[in-house]
Order: C-alpha cells, then structure tokens, then sequence
C-alpha cells in the first residue's frame, strides 16, 4: 500500500514509485512542478525517497502544449510497480483522454493505487468515475465544463485538494505547493521548507488559497457592464466608490446594478466589493509584513477593529491568528538552527548547507 499520505516513515523504507501519466498536450511547467521537489528531497534527505516514471499510453514520445516532446519512461501495459499514478493534463483534454486511459485507470484504483492529477488531468479522473464523492481541484479554464460534465464531483476553485487518496491540484507551479504539502505530511515540514528555499519558493501556499478565476471567464462576454464595474472595484479598494457612483460610471440605475449581482455573482454589490477587500486584505497578511493598522488602512476599512470583525465573520479567525499562523510558516521556511545541524547531521538542515555550498545552488529553479 502507497506511504504517500503517512506519517514520517524509517530509514529503510522502500522509495515511493509515482507514475506520471502523460496526456497529449499536457502543460510542461505542471509536470516539473511536481516532479522537481520530489528530485530535491531526495537530493536533500540524502537518500531516496521517491522514485519517478513518466508513462504514456502506448510508450511513445508525447508532445507537451509548448511543442516539447518527451519519450516516456515505458507504456501503460508494461509499467513498473507505482504506489501512485499522477495525470498530467493539458490543452483541449476532452480530446486527449482515451478509452484507454480510462480503462487502465479504472484498474489502478481496483489494485489501490494513490491517485492524482495536475493542471486538467483532473478531467480524466472524473472520466473515469474516479473523483464521485471527492474533492478536486483543476485549471480554472476547463472548471465549468468540469462541473457540467462530472456533476458528482467536488470540483473546486482551491489550488489543490487533498481528499483522502486523491491529489489533484491546478495547473502552473500549484503542483509544487501540493507535492511539498505531501512531502511534509510523510517527511517533516524541515524537508519541505528546505525543498521550498532550494526553488527560492517564498511562500508555500495551501489548501485554502484559491485559484483567481477571471470574470469574464465565468460570465462570457455578455456582461461587459457588468465587468467593468468589478474592474472599478478591484482598482480602488483602499477608497472604495460609492455603489451609486459605480452604477453612474457605467450608466446603469443602482436597481440594475443590484440585479446584475444578484443574478451573475449572487450576492449583492456591497458585499462582492467587501469580498475583494479581504482577499486582498488575506493577501498583505500573508505576504507582506504590514502592520493589521496598515492592511486595514490600504484594504479601505476606516478602523482597525471593523476590519478585524468582517475579516473574522469572513474567513472564521482574525487577522491576529491570521497573521500568527503566516509568522509559523515563515519560520518553517528559514534555513535550519546550527544546533539542529550539529545534533543531527543526517537531517535536511546539513544536506541543504553542503548543497548551498555547491556552484549550481542559485541555478536550481523551476521555470
């Protein structure tokens, strides 16, 4: 059975086997997100943890959406042992997944494997019955037809959804984010904080950070009022307008701009602003090192604790906490204490001073 979401593991445990399934057209920049921390962890750790195979249906090279062709590692019939099997989707999925891959999916959760997807792959998964009742996360641009395809899928707009024994997460670098979550769950948050600061990664993000799906993705092109009026939003958050001066810039009665909202974003505009407000409040917290007086201030809000009680009624705690827990993560992501080092010198801490110390350390980078 896959380690892949256990506690940490002995010495001598067997390396995990991952598969890595590639669909024609698949994104390049999603498979190197996922494939590059588990090379680092093992470089890292000083042993191997995980192994790697990239397969496709009938082994042949298959060209990535980039024109970039790889010749996998073996085809779906002849592959090696995997403890799990990650989809790599691309470009105009619908037509990339086989009956094929269907089938040999299908059998690989039969035999219990670990399933999982990065950017569309997530769309084969629910071809083949295997995201019902689950969780799941996939490139904002295939997430509508997801959802009216696989309507017994938990399609979400999250970066990454971990449910269970199903990864999936979106496309660019959020496989990163996904497989170091995993890294740390099985090997201990210092191996992964170590694998971030290797990419000069500054910030692992998580399962509550979202994916930012455009407007005009959702609506079309037959709201441009509509569209307009957010884009006046999303430009002057720290002085927000006046909901009649927006319905003015735009030339729509406050009434229409009320009905606009309720009947496309489903609530109304005031809080569709507010909304907007605190995700880029959740942002400054998170990423900067503003003061809460200051996040406040530049979000729009005119004191401290109002902004304090919509952010906690918003997100469920307060900026404070919101703040304290960014602090613990920050510190998980600085280089290893000396004493740690010394008292240990089999850990990350030692493997990732003696890799700094190598003249390819500022080379090491996903692209």
């Amino acid at each position: 059975m896959s380690q892949f979401n256990q506690g940490a593991q002995p010495q001598n445990r067997v390396p995990q086997s991952i598969g890595f399934l590639l669909l024609d057209n698949f994104t390049l920049i999603s498979l190197a997100s996922a494939v590059e921390p588990l090379r680092m962890a093992n470089h890292l750790s000083g042993r191997e943890l995980y192994r790697w195979h990239t397969l496709s249906q009938e082994g042949r090279p298959v060209s990535a959406s980039d024109g970039l062709q790889i010749t996998p590692d073996s085809a779906l019939d002849n592959s090696p042992a995997l403890d799990a099997v990650i989809v790599c989707g691309g470009v105009d999925i619908q037509h990339s997944v086989t009956r094929e891959h269907v089938q040999w999916l299908q059998q690989q959760a039969r035999h219990g494997r670990q399933l999982g997807a990065v950017c569309t792959g997530s769309w084969a998964l629910a071809k083949a019955g295997l995201l019902d009742g689950f969780e799941c996360s996939v490139h904002w641009e295939c997430l509508a037809a997801m959802q009216e395809a696989f309507p017994r899928a938990g399609i979400s707009t999250r970066l990454f959804s971990i449910d269970r024994n199903r990864y999936t997460s979106s496309g660019g670098t959020a496989p990163m984010d996904m497989v170091l979550h995993l890294i740390a769950r099985e090997h201990g948050r210092e191996l992964a904080a170590a694998i971030s600061e290797m990419f000069i990664y500054e910030r692992i993000r998580n399962e509550q950070d979202h994916q930012r799906v455009p407007l005009k993705h959702m609506l079309g092109t037959n709201q441009p009022k509509l569209q307009e009026i957010v884009a006046l939003m999303e430009a002057n958050l720290e002085e927000p307008i006046d909901l009649d001066e927006l319905a003015c810039y735009v030339d729509v009665s406050r009434r229409q701009l009320e009905r606009l909202f309720q009947k496309y974003l489903h609530c109304s505009p005031s809080r569709y602003y507010l909304k907007l407000r605190l995700i880029r409040a959740r942002q400054l917290l998170k990423q900067t090192a503003m003061s809460i007086i200051e996040v406040a201030s530049v979000c729009g809000f005119v004191s401290t604790p109002h902004f304090s009680k919509c952010y906690r009624e918003y997100f469920g705690i307060p900026p404070r906490d919101e703040r304290a827990g960014q602090n613990a993560n920050v510190v998980a992501l600085m280089p290893v204490p000396d004493e740690l080092v010394r008292n240990a010198p089999s850990t990350a801490g030692v493997a990732l001073s003696r890799a700094q110390g190598e003249s390819t350390f500022a080379s090491v980078r996903v692209v």
